[in-house]
């Protein structure tokens, strides 16, 4: 009997046993289902967040992008206003006769001392070589913007500048 009672209590204990485990399991089955289903739907929240970030982000460096080339297109506009009326400023300036050389000296004066700033160990000849080459390079503008009448000839306005290799560093009168 003794055995039969031994045998008895090993099968319940391992029963109760099996059961336990087939209960824990199902159960850590079920948790980790759970589980997953969070984290899918945190995924998807989280995804959704980004995709809309990244369209707001999309959209703000857009609108930068177009203000910042507004604020462009006016301020090069605006320098072009003023050196427009700078130039016709020294044109009449310059019209006036005593007075218009006077000016024109010193708006040459003042062109050579911002050139010499950028250029410190150049001189007068190599300035005025620098302003002849760049002169060269415009000249066709100008002259098309004379009447025909008053209008000299290429040649005799090129022939008049001076011959040099100027080596161009900075603009004149910048």
């Amino acid at each position: 009997m003794l055995k039969l009672f031994t045998f008895l209590r090993t099968t319940t204990f391992l029963m109760m046993l099996c059961v336990s485990l087939a209960t824990t399991t199902i159960s850590l089955g079920l948790w980790a289902i759970s589980l997953t289903t969070q984290v899918t739907t945190m995924a998807a929240g989280a995804l959704t967040t980004a995709v809309a970030n990244r369209r707001a982000i999309a959209a703000a460096i857009a609108r930068t992008r177009t203000r910042m080339l507004i604020k462009r297109k006016k301020a090069v506009a605006k320098a072009v206003v003023r050196t427009k009326a700078k130039a016709r400023l020294r044109r009449g300036m310059v019209a006036v006769p005593l007075a218009g050389l006077v000016a024109a000296a010193a708006f040459e004066h003042n062109d050579y001392k911002k050139w010499k700033e950028n250029n410190p160990e150049g001189d007068l000849k190599d300035y005025g070589c620098v302003v002849g080459t760049v002169s060269a390079e415009v000249i066709d503008d100008v002259l098309q913007e004379l009447p025909q009448k008053i209008r000299p000839s290429r040649n005799l306005v090129l022939s008049r500048l001076p011959d040099c290799a100027a080596k161009i560093d900075e603009p004149i009168g910048k």
